[in-house]
């Protein structure tokens, strides 16, 4: 499932990356997102009350990410930030997780999250010189890195609380599109007017990014929320290969060794569950 969840993460993520206005792109799957939302509702269990507070983190987190990766996307080049900001996010999620939640992760377990996160990130080390020296954009993707981790905990610990995956994350989007869209209104002029051109991005990148996160949050009440974080990382690999095959980038040597890097951290998590 959280396989899946990550080659639909990145095909979302493709559809942004090759838009000219990042930020809009973003902006395109958010309200994508809400469409979906609402599609699903029908078929969602209604949450536990209990999980309210669970709930408006989610939503306040969702929007940091959001909004500080479109910044980071402003700052830098994709490769550089989209590999920090997606591989941090697996140590602090595990670090968390045992030293603050209790919970109780294999030696290999550990292993292989460092390793994937290792594998992730030197992905932002293959490319040209000077893309190293812009500091800001590594510290933005930095933050994104942080507020994907406060994500993951927040909505995999609300989704057991609410006792429904599906009707806490569709909720939970809800809020997060009306919330994004009225600030992206209030911010930026002609806003709800530029999106109408992005119906592809919405339909299709929305749908996909709906519908992995869904996955994740199901997987997140059945499985520690440290491994799926790591494995659902794992989606870089996939954006790699699209990214090869259909957009044209160029495949080198370092680029094959930090995608099997990558690979092998994901193998050794299952090879830790038997």
């Amino acid at each position: 499932m959280v396989i899946g969840a990550a080659i639909l993460h990145a095909v979302w993520n493709a559809l942004v990356k090759s838009g000219a206005d990042k930020t809009l792109g973003i902006a395109a799957v958010v309200m994508g997102q809400g469409v979906f939302a609402l599609l699903a509702l029908p078929f969602a269990a209604v949450p536990d009350w209990a999980c309210w507070p669970w709930f408006v983190a989610s939503i306040a987190l969702h929007i940091g990410y959001q909004f500080f990766l479109g910044t980071a996307y402003r700052m830098g080049d994709l490769t550089q930030v989209y590999p920090i900001a997606r591989g941090v996010a697996p140590l602090i999620v595990g670090g968390v997780s045992v030293t603050l939640l209790g919970v109780a992760l294999e030696a290999m377990e550990l292993i292989a999250i460092g390793i994937i996160a290792a594998g992730i990130m030197s992905l932002s080390l293959v490319r040209q010189r000077d893309g190293l020296r812009n500091r800001k954009a590594a510290m933005m993707a930095l933050v994104t890195g942080c507020f994907i981790a406060g994500y993951s905990l927040v909505d995999g610990t609300g989704a057991r609380v609410a006792g429904t995956a599906l009707g806490f994350y569709a909720w939970s989007t809800l809020g997060n599109t009306a919330l994004y869209m009225a600030i992206g209104s209030a911010v930026r002029p002609g806003f709800m007017r530029d999106l109408r051109g992005m119906g592809r991005v919405v339909l299709i990148g929305g749908g996909a990014s709906f519908i992995a996160y869904a996955m994740v949050v199901n997987a997140f009440m059945h499985a520690p929320i440290a491994l799926v974080t790591a494995l659902r990382e794992t989606s870089i690999v996939f954006a790699l290969l699209i990214g090869v095959a259909f957009m044209g980038e160029r495949l080198d040597l370092p680029k094959v060794v930090s995608t099997m890097l990558t690979l092998i951290g994901a193998g050794l998590l299952r090879l830790s569950k038997g």
